[in-house]
């Protein structure tokens, strides 16, 4: 076992102890990041249809969906918030809320310790956009048509 003076000398001394462990932290770090990037890269590249395959998939769960309507009705809610009105596990939430922070529909923000928790509209607008305003607005109009005149032949 090295005495505490040998140990010293190791970090401080000439055989550069203290700058080998710092390099290594930090190519530690580096690598970190270039995961991080090429995770990030992945993911930038991601197809629209991906995108929006993941979204499709985030909305299809009940409890996800949950998580978004709490959020809707008091936005800027925190996790023990969000486990007070959910019927599940302190760990099911998180693993919801990670997933709606990937399909972007939930925005975190922290304030001191807390990480307060967001509805972000947008991905839900683009899907409006996308899929339903396109086919709702004829629909619609050829139903309420319907309905009219079949309340005006009851009559």
């Amino acid at each position: 076992m090295k005495r505490i003076a040998d140990r010293r000398r190791d970090w401080a001394g000439s055989s550069g102890g203290l700058n080998r462990h710092v390099t290594a932290a930090l190519d530690r770090k580096v690598n970190a990041c270039i995961s991080f990037a090429q995770v990030n890269t992945c993911l930038m590249g991601m197809t629209e249809r991906d995108g929006t395959d993941l979204l499709f998939k985030a909305l299809a769960d009940p409890s996800r969906r949950t998580v978004l309507d709490l959020l809707r009705a008091h936005d800027g809610r925190t996790l023990n918030d969000l486990c007070a009105h959910l019927d599940m596990t302190r760990q099911g939430v998180t693993q919801h809320l990670r997933v709606l922070e990937a399909t972007n529909l939930v925005a975190t923000v922290r304030r001191g310790r807390e990480k307060l928790h967001f509805l972000n509209p947008v991905p839900l607008q683009q899907i409006y956009e996308r899929w339903i305003s396109k086919f709702d607005t004829p629909r619609l109009k050829a139903l309420a048509d319907l309905k009219r005149r079949l309340e005006n032949t009851d009559d």
